[in-house]
């Protein structure tokens, strides 16, 4: 494959891999506003249904294609990443749009913005571009995957748009429900940023996709709803939110927990002073308490191997066990929402297996994304206590209605009590626990 290629805007590259990891980067610094990276699969220049649109709230594409993995931190650079399998992409589909917006501010305010396509197999970097010429845009279409002569390739675009990522996708063909912004993405016109944001994709498209503005062959029937743009961030001034109003009433919610070491976990010996370093084996693990509404309760963990079950009681399902924090695999927790009326409470918390003695210097987020509606996320407050287990959030059936209520609240345990039997206490779940092991 040679060395990685760094683009220059309307060059393309062939791509020779069978699956991409398509990283959107950035630098985070006080005031940059959070970037989002997200991917429209096209036929002729636009999608078939809102179904073809993979971004945060609607992470996977049905054939499974395209996914949207999530974003990982690393010091002050910030990657959100999808993930492309050409060899599940559907014949008809011609063109995949990589894109990038951004949420409470301009690109202009944000350093060091790039795309780069990574062979996942040996970790190769394929191709970069680096777009830096960024003012008032709110949204960028930063390149296109193609497909020309049976292969694809990649082509760098860096088109802005002053009307946010509402205003990029409506352009292909997506209906957008924003009710919290009803005017903002279509009749914030902003004249000055218009006319140079929409002649220039033509620049750089395909041939076969050059007629955007006209209107292409629907092939797909319509999404059933418009699809939410809005995100929903708790916080201690607003900690809860209802999963009804966000959409999320049915199938799978997804609940992803993934972290980074801030500085190296250590243990000071009093005599030697000797630093030793215990973050290479961290273990965290991703647990759920429930009751349903028949009174039964339980514990959904890795120990033991407790995993639970979708299909039956308790109808939440711990997917693995993983150490690394990455969001891709990462720790995942699903609940099955189409049995929401069995759910009584649940809540979800981690416990350090091993690896560390607190959750000092670990900077983690939870993310909570319905089958439909919009992902809720929050981050956990900086740990500043010996802790050993995190309540992180409770999910009550309130009237048929499940409430998510942001916890962040680190508990530790007393002398010979495990994290279990400490954030039952906590809670008064009321449950008998005995050791176990995984």
């Amino acid at each position: 494959m040679g060395a990685s290629m760094t683009m220059q805007k309307g060059t393309n590259v062939a791509v020779p891999a069978q699956t991409v990891r398509v990283e959107l980067g950035w630098s985070a610094s006080p005031g940059t506003p959070d970037v989002d990276a997200s991917a429209l699969l096209l036929v002729s220049g636009k999608v078939r249904s809102d179904a073809d649109f993979v971004f945060y709230n609607q992470p996977a594409h049905a054939s499974g294609a395209v996914r949207h993995e999530g974003k990982r931190t690393a010091g002050e650079s910030v990657t959100d990443a999808l993930t492309v399998d050409f060899a599940r992409m559907e014949p008809v589909i011609d063109r995949v749009v990589v894109a990038a917006s951004a949420d409470g501010g301009s690109f202009g305010r944000v350093t060091g913005l790039n795309v780069r396509l990574v062979d996942p197999a040996n970790g190769s970097e394929i191709a970069r571009f680096e777009s830096t010429d960024a003012t008032v845009e709110t949204a960028f279409i930063l390149g296109e995957l193609y497909l020309r002569q049976g292969a694809w390739k990649f082509r760098a675009v860096g088109q802005g748009y002053g009307t946010g990522l509402a205003g990029l996708a409506t352009d292909f063909g997506i209906s957008v429900d924003e009710p919290q912004q009803p005017q903002a993405p279509q009749q914030a016109p902003a004249p000055q940023q218009a006319p140079p944001a929409r002649p220039a994709p033509s620049a750089f498209v395909t041939p076969q996709a050059v007629p955007v503005p006209p209107p292409a062959p629907p092939v797909a029937p319509p999404a059933a709803q418009p699809v939410r743009l809005t995100k929903v961030t708790l916080t201690k001034e607003t900690p809860s939110v209802s999963l009804a109003k966000q959409g999320g009433t049915s199938g799978a919610l997804r609940v992803n927990l993934n972290w980074e070491v801030r500085k190296q976990f250590k243990s000071w010996g009093a005599k030697l002073g000797r630093a030793v370093a215990m973050h290479a084996d961290l273990d965290l693990d991703l647990c759920a308490l429930y009751e349903l509404t028949d009174g039964s309760k339980g514990v959904v963990q890795s120990l033991g191997n407790a995993f639970g079950s979708l299909d039956r009681p308790p109808y939440v399902l711990l997917d693995g066990d993983d150490r690394t924090g990455a969001l891709s695999t990462g720790e995942n927790l699903t609940v099955n929402l189409d049995h929401k009326g069995r759910l009584r409470r649940v809540l979800i918390f981690v416990t350090i297996y091993e690896g560390a003695r607190s959750f000092a210097d670990l900077h983690a987020t939870v993310t909570l994304q319905p089958q439909n509606g919009a992902a809720i996320d929050f981050s956990l407050d900086e740990c500043t206590v010996p802790s050993t287990v995190c309540a992180l959030a409770l999910i009550t059936n309130d009237g048929g209605d499940l409430t998510v209520q942001r916890e962040a609240r680190y508990l530790v345990p007393q002398r010979g009590v495990s994290p279990q039997r400490t954030i039952d206490a906590a809670y008064g779940w009321g449950m008998n626990w005995t050791p176990g092991r995984k």
